[in-house]
């Protein structure tokens, strides 16, 4: 493909048996072929190269040639010219980025795919564009890659660290398989590897773990710098501190962030010299890799010479109640100077019932002056010094014995609810107190006498609730009584109150007639005026709601009813000797929502005493279930 235009390729030859002398031929291309790259002499029959040829372009042409014989008898021939163009290495293995950078985590195993290049070739033939690859790390004495030389894969050969290395500038280069090894052409791209960071450090201690301090320092002296130091990268190498262990009373502060140990209180040499702290440093990676260190703090003394309490407070109990001399609780002090400077004299100092205590001033022992009674006084907060130095808190609590009984705020308790309270409904809510503590302060309610099954009570709050429908017709009070206990798991105390309930009446039931119907016997010559019957009737309910009115339920000019004592008065005369008539009559209680009952009163003269009969032989009637009593 690298034949130069202008240069003859080939020239075309007549066979010996066309030859002839003066013999005139012509030579073409057949227009159809291609005849841009070549032309041809038409007297010499020679082939010239007339364009530039591209294996990668067109590899092969096929020319029709054509002889024209111009003597006498002219004549044609015809040739077909195969031409074969060979490739040549005239293109460079190119890739397609100019910079490549990659990132690959530490920990990756060896073997593992890192990136796959693609160069390409455009010569046209196998071995001009077949591609192999290969590998150059600069400024390492060992390379950790390989690349195959085939597919361009490269892959981890050794283990990475980033700690170690970071980075790496890698050169990869791309060159073709021409035969001729002169003529080979080769490409190269720089390749960046960036080494990401994974959390395979845990934090190591550069700090002593021994540190001093004078007992007397303020609170907040600097008492150590603890360092620890993290290779990992960003969070994973971000160290915190902590203190594990070793500082249950909170004698130092550490800062997390800095390390920077300091005192939370004051330290005292007599009462702890040395502190063995156990430190953390933890990394912020995920998962956070830690180590520990166990930090010993050494408290140097100084020399105060001042007796000190073993404890700066003192926290006891005592029993209410018991005699004087009951055993309390023992101070001791100590003090590091020798000889009678050492020995050691107690004394309580003056406060708010400082009286009911003594102590002996030799041993230290704190015994009672005085019963007490943890309800009149629960807490004693008592000041003991030893002589002529440093004081001690003692903080007291008397203990609680159940000698209260709950009390109820009234020695009785009486109420009123109207009967026609729901099941469930509150009536009484009782509250008793305890000056006592604990279980014996607890207080528990019951009730201790029969309340047929109307009442209960809430053990815990002293809700009295009713249990059952109220009926002030069938029971109108209860009397019961109600028990307040205390918890005590020792000797428990109660006390009882009465409970007196009244039953508040409500119109619930109607008048109930004595007699219906009533059947009145009425002389003829019965004088006007005359009661000829009377109806009774009883309401059980009381006041108004038991107060009955009589009237009749049809208007009468011959009779008429008194509505208080249901007397029927005649107030004409009778018709006849054979007189007879039913009076309806009712009767009503006067409550809010009055009740009525209904009877019938039958009055008949003498001649219609043996002639009374019924008018039909069966009455039939249809009531409704649950209709009022006395309807009609």
């Amino acid at each position: 493909e690298n034949f130069k235009p202008a240069q003859v390729l080939d020239s075309l030859k007549v066979p010996d048996n066309h030859l002839a002398i003066n013999r005139k031929l012509h030579f073409s291309i057949a227009k159809d072929d291609d005849n841009v790259h070549f032309e041809i002499d038409s007297l010499t029959g020679d082939l010239y190269l007339s364009k530039e040829l591209d294996y990668e372009t067109d590899s092969h042409f096929l020319l029709q040639v054509i002889m024209k014989d111009y003597n006498n008898p002219p004549q044609n021939s015809t040739v077909f010219l195969s031409i074969d163009v060979e490739d040549k290495n005239d293109h460079s293995p190119y890739f397609q980025d100019d910079f490549v950078v990659i990132g690959i985590e530490e920990n990756v195993p060896l073997g593992t795919l890192v990136y796959t290049f693609d160069a390409k070739d455009g010569d046209g033939s196998f071995l001009n564009s077949k591609i192999e690859y290969s590998l150059e790390v600069s400024n390492m004495s060992e390379n950790p890659f390989l690349i195959h030389p085939l597919y361009g894969s490269l892959t981890t050969a050794s283990p990475l660290d980033r700690e170690m290395t970071r980075s790496m500038i890698l050169t990869v280069f791309a060159e073709d398989q021409a035969v001729n090894l002169t003529e080979r052409r080769l490409d190269s791209l720089a390749v960046k590897i960036v080494i990401l960071d994974i959390n395979d450090n845990s934090p190591s201690f550069m700090s002593c773990p021994l540190s001093y301090v004078v007992e007397d320092v303020e609170v907040g002296f600097l008492v150590h710098h603890i360092i620890a130091k993290d290779p990992d990268e960003g969070r994973n190498g971000q160290v915190t501190y902590h203190i594990v262990s070793g500082n249950e009373n909170k004698a130092f502060v550490l800062d997390k962030i800095t390390g920077l140990l300091t005192t939370a209180q004051l330290l005292d040499h007599e009462v702890q010299e040395r502190y063995s702290l156990t430190v953390m440093a933890l990394d912020d990676g995920s998962p956070a890799l830690s180590a520990t260190q166990v930090l010993t703090i050494i408290v140097l003394d100084v020399n105060d010479e001042t007796p000190v309490f073993l404890k700066q407070l003192y926290e006891t109990a005592v029993h209410e109640n018991r005699d004087p001399g009951e055993f309390v609780i023992k101070v001791e002090a100590v003090d590091r100077d020798a000889g009678l400077n050492s020995l050691l004299q107690y004394e309580i100092l003056p406060g708010a019932g400082y009286e009911k205590f003594k102590i002996n001033s030799d041993s230290g022992e704190l015994v009672t002056a005085a019963s007490l009674d943890r309800e009149t006084q629960e807490v004693f907060r008592i000041k003991g010094s030893p002589s002529r130095s440093s004081t001690a808190q003692l903080y007291l609590t008397v203990l609680d014995e159940n000698d209260h009984s709950p009390l109820f705020a009234k020695t009785q308790y009486q109420i009123s609810v109207t009967e026609d309270l729901e099941e469930g409904s509150a009536v009484l809510e009782l509250s008793a107190s305890d000056e006592d503590d604990g279980l014996n302060g607890e207080v528990m309610y019951s009730l201790i006498d029969d309340t047929y099954g109307a009442f209960a009570i809430d053990s815990v709050t002293g809700s009295i609730v009713t249990t059952k429908a109220l009926d002030r017709e069938t029971k109108s009070q209860y009397t019961f009584r109600a028990v307040a206990s205390d918890c005590s798991t020792h000797f428990p105390r109660s006390t009882t109150v009465s409970v007196v309930v009244h039953i508040d009446d409500v119109n619930d039931n109607d008048p109930v007639f004595l007699q219906s119907p009533i059947r009145a016997f009425v002389p003829a010559e019965t004088a006007v005026n005359e009661t000829v019957a009377t109806v009774r009737a009883e309401d059980v309910d009381l006041g108004s709601n038991g107060a009955i009115v009589f009237n009749l339920m049809v208007a009468e000019t011959v009779f008429e009813i008194d509505v208080k004592t249901g007397d029927i008065i005649l107030r004409e005369p009778l018709s006849s000797k054979d007189f007879s008539t039913q009076l309806l009559v009712t009767a009503s209680d006067q409550g809010i929502s009055p009740r009525t009952a209904t009877a019938v009163v039958i009055i008949f003269t003498e001649e219609q005493e043996e002639a009374i009969s019924f008018s039909h032989s069966l009455y039939e009637a249809s009531v409704p279930e649950n209709s009022a009593a006395g309807g009609h």
